[in-house]
């Protein structure tokens, strides 16, 4: 389910009296579910959430931690999600059968994720198998939905993160010659490139026009990523780099490898969102930072380390939208339909794909 077909859904809506309760009257309500319930509830919280609803989480993290740290909680019979649609995906996944995962709202989803959808994924892999034959192994990134990662596990592939996208990649390619990428082509490039590979062995697969680009020779392709990108990091430009530079000469710039190649390049650093968090905690007071990933998160860092200078590398950059979705109304209302016995906005991945899904997780799993 994509986003655009998640806010057509005929899932519930919040009701209105939830929107119209101040945040206090909210904050108390989710304190008390949370007391009700004690450990037989789970709230994983994501880094990008807002602080109105980090506040509340029990735990902190990236979407799969997050979905591990839920299926080891072994009391837990509902997790609410503070994060978006495939995260909660990938703890449905990776829970019990008799834990149930929920999404405080459904609008909540990723338009990374939503750039490659299932019928885009086959109709590419027909036409790279004709021109490649069997000689690719197919990696997506965790920020992608179930059937895409059901896709990759049916076809010997693996899911990767942010942070182990180049082991994985190493991975691949003692498997077959060439790897497909999804659905992130900035964290592809950006690690293929760290490895050795040149941006003329790499193309882009366009689902749109259906059609491989690439500058060099078809043969020497060795990575085929697929366009798609964040929304957020995407947003980070050499200009952004060159601004800061200019003002701040002893400011170092740490970036997430979602954001472009040339934005990489020039950059002090890149890494996870694990990777920057600890090495803003690692580094010395004094120090100046220049941070490129999501606003949220960034204006927390600078809460959180008040004796460094840290700014975001895009002074007008806006927090993710669909992320933000989820707000303390809609966590409050979430909460308290699971205390009353009718909850919403459940996250039930089919049987089948679940099962093909696993394997991409495990696989990658297997080579923590």
């Amino acid at each position: 389910m994509n986003i655009f077909e998640t806010m057509k859904s005929s899932t519930p809506t919040i009701p209105d009296k939830y929107m119209q309760m101040d945040n206090s009257e909210l904050a108390e309500r989710v304190r008390q579910v949370k007391k009700q319930m004690g450990t037989r509830l789970f709230l994983p919280g994501h880094h990008y959430q807002k602080d109105e609803v980090i506040e509340y989480a029990d735990s902190r993290g990236d979407s799969l931690q997050l979905a591990q740290i839920s299926a080891s909680q072994h009391e837990a019979e509902a997790i609410v999600f503070c994060g978006v649609h495939f995260m909660a995906e990938t703890a449905d996944i990776l829970t019990r059968d008799d834990q149930k995962v929920y999404l405080p709202d459904m609008r909540a989803g990723c338009t990374m994720a939503d750039m490659a959808n299932f019928t885009q994924t086959e109709k590419a892999w027909e036409q790279l198998m004709a021109d490649f034959g069997d000689t690719i192994l197919p990696l997506t990134y965790v920020n992608s939905t179930a059937a895409i990662k059901a896709f990759v596990g049916k076809h010997g592939g693996a899911t990767v993160t942010s942070s182990n996208a180049e082991k994985m990649i190493q991975w691949a390619f003692t498997q077959k010659e060439r790897i497909l990428f999804l659905p992130d082509q900035h964290l592809g490039r950006n690690t293929a490139y760290d490895l050795g590979i040149s941006l003329n062995d790499m193309a882009v697969w366009d689902p749109i026009n259906e059609e491989l680009v690439y500058e060099g020779h078809l043969d020497d392709i060795k990575v085929i990523l697929w366009k798609g990108h964040c929304s957020v990091h995407e947003n980070f430009t050499v200009a952004n780099v060159h601004q800061v530079r200019e003002q701040y000469s002893e400011m170092r710039i740490i970036v997430h490898p979602e954001c472009r190649r040339e934005v990489v390049a020039l950059s002090d650093d890149a890494g996870s969102t694990n990777h920057i968090i600890k090495t803003i905690e690692q580094a010395p007071p004094g120090s100046s930072w220049a941070v490129g990933t999501e606003m949220n998160l960034v204006n927390r860092i600078i809460q959180e380390h008040p004796d460094q200078h840290i700014i975001s590398l895009n002074p007008n950059m806006c927090p993710c939208l669909t992320m933000n979705r989820i707000d303390l109304p809609h966590l409050a209302w979430s909460l308290e339909s699971i205390a009353q016995g009718d909850p919403t906005n459940l996250i039930e991945v089919d049987k089948e794909i679940a099962i093909d899904a696993k394997k991409a997780l495990d696989r990658m799993l297997a080579r923590a």
